[in-house]
């Protein structure tokens, strides 16, 4: 069910495609299968409320695998195109599949023609490319059927990325970006730039992940995620205070997200989207975020002006004590933690999240991360008798999440009445394990405890 990468680079380009082929796995089983029947679609109609059957991904056919790979390529690059075109990007060496009915003959024909291809220069790559410009989703997905040999090649990375580019248009691009002076690609080692990883999930070469965009005066702007998204996006950088993720990427419509670190991108994703529900508060507290951060001009630093605020209280409809309000305005600015702290405290009733019936109840759901890079994990981890190192391969890890009320369990108990009995189950703690890729998840499920079984979930 994963894309593998056996080289540093474009770990940027298939995570991508990675989250949009679990999208067809997981949620669509039905367009992947020849006769629109799959064994895995009644799952689906179930919305997953139990858990995939370890043999599930197993199941999937090298055919479903491939429809998988099709449909998402082209969901991408007609979502480049503004939903109206798609360009794909190919090699001359795509001329020799002509003739060839079989997928695996066509991969193999394929691969020797590129064995040892090299490139003197851009405009020689250039002179080597072909260019197929499509105007309908059903032109789109039957020409990448009969190229996606050139796809899963070693230039498969390169000429898919090239696709999107041109299918989203080279002008549109730089018009798209804060600075179009800068590599695309970043040197030395090929990594996608945020502005990539954003053209793919969104359509717009964007270099900001939150929300709209931020005006900084003179008519100066910085762009961010203008729409929600299919699958999201979440950083460690967030958890390190370098940037803040907004809601457009935090909650995708399918629960799928592409995972950023330092220095490599992976996927997580859960296999119900029930995940992404929230209950009456946290709905609340969504609605108060999004205002808040839309009159946020610090560029995610959490805080904004009393006019600001003032606007904030009159679109949520917030009744603050008077005592309250002079507080929070009276450095001139209002910072979001200590905002927080005042809604925990002002009553349900006032507009705040203070909630007696305690309605905040803790939330256990699982879910998936898959490192795609090959030296994530060995096969068997040992040296075979006859002295050779195991294939290695990536890494899939199940991690069960558990996110707890809101409150402290202290503030539960006293709001709540509970009884001895049941503080000691509330104030139980949870068994809770770490990993930097928990700090990922916990910009989107605050003070989320995750476990799992063998070693930790790498995110380089």
């Amino acid at each position: 069910m994963g894309l593998v990468q056996h080289e540093g680079g474009p770990c940027g380009v298939l995570a991508a495609i990675q989250a949009f082929v679990l999208k067809y796995i997981i949620f669509f089983p039905d367009q992947l299968a020849k006769d629109g029947v799959s064994q895995r679609s009644a799952l689906t109609r179930m919305q997953r409320n139990e858990n995939l059957s370890s043999d599930y991904f197993a199941s999937i056919s090298e055919d479903e695998k491939t429809r998988a790979l099709v449909k998402s390529i082209g969901e991408i690059l007609f979502l480049c195109g503004s939903q109206r075109r798609a360009v794909i990007a190919t090699h001359s060496v795509g001329a020799n599949l002509a003739g060839i009915s079989e997928d695996n003959q066509k991969d193999e024909v394929i691969a020797q023609a590129l064995d040892g291809v090299t490139f003197e220069s851009a405009a020689d790559f250039q002179n080597n490319l072909r260019i197929t410009i499509c105007a309908s989703r059903t032109s789109t997905l039957h020409r990448l059927e009969s190229m996606i040999p050139i796809f899963r090649s070693r230039m498969g990375a390169i000429l898919f990325l090239i696709s999107a580019l041109l299918s989203r248009g080279l002008d549109s691009i730089q018009d798209d970006r804060d600075d179009p002076s800068l590599p695309l690609v970043t040197a030395p080692f090929g990594h996608a730039s945020q502005e990539i990883v954003n053209l793919l999930l969104c359509g717009q070469a964007v270099p900001n992940v939150f929300d709209g965009r931020m005006d900084l005066g003179g008519g100066m702007f910085l762009k961010g995620v203008s729409s929600t998204v299919e699958v999201g996006f979440l950083t460690l950088l967030e958890s390190l205070n370098y940037c803040k993720v907004g809601q457009n990427l935090k909650r995708p419509k399918w629960p799928i997200w592409v995972v950023g670190s330092e220095s490599h991108y992976t996927v997580i994703f859960a296999t119900n989207t029930n995940v992404q529900d929230e209950n009456e508060l946290e709905l609340r507290e969504s609605q108060i975020r999004k205002a808040f951060d839309a009159q946020d001009q610090s560029g995610g630093g959490g805080f904004i002006s009393v006019e600001g605020f003032k606007q904030v209280l009159r679109e949520t409809g917030m009744n603050l004590p008077s005592e309250k309000l002079d507080h929070l305005c009276s450095a001139g600015f209002i910072v979001w933690s200590e905002f927080w702290q005042v809604l925990l405290d002002l009553d349900k009733s006032l507009g705040g999240l203070k909630d007696p019936a305690g309605s905040m109840g803790k939330k256990v759901f699982d879910l998936y991360h898959f490192n795609g890079i090959a030296k994530s994990v060995s096969n068997g981890g040992q040296i075979t008798s006859s002295g050779e190192v195991p294939v290695q391969r990536p890494r899939l890890t199940k991690l069960r999440v558990s996110v707890p009320p809101k409150w402290t369990p202290e503030e539960f108990m006293a709001e709540a009445g509970c009884s001895t009995k049941d503080a000691t189950e509330v104030s139980k703690p949870e068994p809770s394990q770490h990993a930097p890729l928990v700090d990922c998840i916990r910009t989107r499920w605050p003070r989320a405890v995750c476990n799992w079984a063998g070693d930790p979930p790498s995110i380089v």
